[in-house]
């Protein structure tokens, strides 16, 4: 039986025994069960039985693919799977695999690569920026030159420094910031739907700020 409303319906948390995971869903009701666990999520560590912050954080990153607009025509580095990329340090662990695996976007089949240097984001469609490229940040975000690749981290300030999504913890909770100016400048348009539930939308980039 169809549950009669969002709130009887359970996010999917990597991990946790039964829990649905978002292809057992039948398509309409699919996107907006994803709407339900991005308004939902970031209460999760909050939860008795609680998962990882980076559990939360991987689900996230495949929830964010239902949320952004790519242009219709994919680079050949971006047309074989849907590529979600962790640079630098990998704080995942097995959530991110554990995550999508199995899982497609508009047809693709979804992809954990872990990239070595910059120049390699460019195959991505989600690029993941670790805490330990901090001191290349500027480097990295250059590098993809205008590729229509939505960078995702949690470093401090991410959003200022030309980011388009930066993780935060507000007490337990993971929440995120989004620079829509940076996404646009990249090809990329978000929904209003992420949008709204973001804790801060900057539409301007002030590098260095």
């Amino acid at each position: 039986m169809r549950p009669s409303s969002l709130a009887e319906t359970p996010p999917y948390i990597p991990g946790r025994r039964g829990a649905c995971r978002p292809r057992c869903l039948s398509i309409p009701f699919k996107a907006v069960v994803a709407a339900w666990v991005l308004l939902h999520l970031s209460s999760a560590l909050g939860q008795h039985a609680k998962p990882t912050e980076y559990e939360v954080k991987a689900t996230y990153l495949y929830n964010f693919s239902k949320f952004v607009q790519w242009p219709g025509q994919a680079s050949p580095a971006q047309s074989d799977a849907f590529a979600i990329c962790v640079i630098g340090e990998d704080p995942f662990g097995r959530a991110l695999h554990a995550t999508v695996e199995n899982e497609t976007v508009a047809g693709k089949r979804v992809v954990v690569k872990q990239i070595p240097v910059s120049e390699d984001a460019v195959s991505c469609r989600i690029l993941f920026i670790s805490s330990s490229e901090e001191q290349r940040l500027q480097q990295v975000l250059t590098s993809l030159g205008g590729a229509s690749v939505l960078t995702v981290s949690d470093l401090p300030k991410f959003a200022q420094r030309g980011g388009m999504v930066q993780f935060v913890l507000e007490g337990n909770r993971v929440r995120f910031e989004v620079n829509s100016a940076a996404a646009e400048r990249a090809g990329l348009r978000l929904s209003s739907e992420l949008l709204k539930v973001a804790v801060n939308v900057r539409r301007s980039i002030q590098v260095g700020d």
